[in-house]
């Protein structure tokens, strides 16, 4: 349902009279904290959207005419006001219906967030959610991480575990702290964000912490955890969840290439590529002993550190192939990684942990509903040869060692 753009007035003469267009009425920041505070606004965001829509309208129009709105200003003033004209404008948050002002003469103004023969939004309702994180707490957002973490049921097999570092104050300081979230493929084959969680450092005590509480919400049947390098999240996955891990082929190939003179570069990537690119594990443990040795004089350096990741670089091979291309680097997640990276960076200096749980958890629950009326990521009967049997036990190391014992 579109949403009409209130508190709109027109100037009816010259020397500045103003009325209400007919049917609305002026909607302040006021009232818009006043029915946050009260619990009566139920879209805070939208019913943000549409005030910041129009003050920006204001303020540029006044700004081109050389008074503001009802000001009484012959010396600057290059033209009036003229009423205003309906423009419908599409957003994420539903379809906003504009009251664009008008001049009398000259240029027609159009508001800079726009897009001339475009209706859909820019960047404004962005804005509006980084805001957001410095403003006021509806209940309707700070349900964000019930919903987040809610209980889990049900098998997930493959799961993508991800950290981007934003700049936090804490106690006074700005400090860097690691925003972590998990993805998983449920059994039924569907994607879903299935945890977040913002840590002092991305520290390997961090992450089985982070691990531990998945699984005290439900995690199990993990058969294979997908992330980057990083050895303190490499343990704690051997650790809490047993099984296997992936090590992104991705970002494994874009560092190697660093190891490289620029003129070979392309040659190391190419040679990485066919490693990924096997017809089954057999013959991809055969192509790395064929890499190695083509590369042992030109890259010497990339040699040893492919040799000591194979396994790690391989491991998605022992799961259906119809899989592969899926489960063997976290690009999969790269726009919802991308999305998060571009608002964080934006809004710079987080006030505080909830503000970044706030942002991130708004854009991740979007993301979670896009994905659960999606067709399903991977299909059921293929998710069923996943299940048959695990990989790897999945018993928590320390866990193994008490029975042992």
């Amino acid at each position: 349902m579109a949403l009409m753009l209130v508190g709109s007035t027109t100037e009816s003469d010259e020397e500045g009279d103003t009325t209400m267009v007919e049917g609305q009425s002026m909607t302040t920041v006021a009232d818009v904290v006043a029915q946050v505070r009260d619990g009566r606004l139920e879209d805070f965001v939208r019913e943000a959207v549409v005030l910041v829509a129009r003050e920006l309208m204001e303020g540029e129009i006044s700004a081109e005419i050389g008074a503001e709105l009802g000001e009484v200003a012959p010396d600057s003033r290059s033209t009036h006001r003229n009423g205003y004209r309906e423009r419908a404008w599409e957003t994420r948050v539903g379809e906003l219906e504009l009251l664009v002002p008008r001049k009398r003469s000259g240029p027609a103004y159009f508001p800079s967030f726009l897009e001339a023969r475009r209706p859909a939004e820019q960047a404004i309702v962005a804005v509006v959610m980084e805001a957001y994180v410095n403003g006021v707490s509806t209940r309707k957002v700070d349900r964000l991480v019930e919903q987040l973490e809610r209980p889990l049921e049900g098998a997930y097999p493959y799961l993508w575990l991800d950290a981007k570092y934003v700049k936090v104050r804490d106690r006074g300081r700005v400090v860097s702290k690691a925003l972590v979230v998990a993805y998983a493929v449920h059994e039924t084959g569907v994607r879903e964000v299935i945890g977040l969680d913002v840590g002092e450092v991305e520290s390997g005590s961090f992450w089985v912490e982070f691990l531990r509480g998945l699984k005290r919400r439900g995690l199990s049947g993990v058969r294979l955890a997908i992330t980057d390098q990083h050895e303190g999240l490499k343990q704690a996955v051997a650790r809490v969840l047993g099984c296997p891990w992936q090590r992104c082929s991705v970002h494994f190939t874009r560092d190697m290439v660093m190891h490289c003179r620029r003129d070979q570069r392309g040659l190391v990537a190419a040679a990485l590529r066919e490693i990924f690119q096997a017809e089954n594990g057999p013959a991809a443990k055969e192509r790395v002993t064929s890499v190695l040795e083509r590369l042992a004089t030109v890259a010497p350096k990339v040699c040893e550190l492919l040799e000591g990741a194979e396994e790690d670089l391989t491991a998605f091979y022992a799961f259906p192939s119809e899989h592969w291309t899926k489960i063997r680097s976290t690009n999969p997640l790269e726009r919802v990684n991308k999305e998060i990276g571009r608002r964080s960076d934006v809004v710079g200096i987080f006030p505080n942990d909830q503000a970044v749980i706030r942002l991130a958890g708004a854009l991740l629950l979007e993301q979670n509903d896009e994905w659960l009326v999606q067709r399903r990521y991977l299909s059921a009967e293929s998710m069923a040869l996943v299940l048959i049997e695990p990989t790897e036990p999945a018993i928590e190391a320390e866990e193994a060692a008490r029975l042992a014992a």
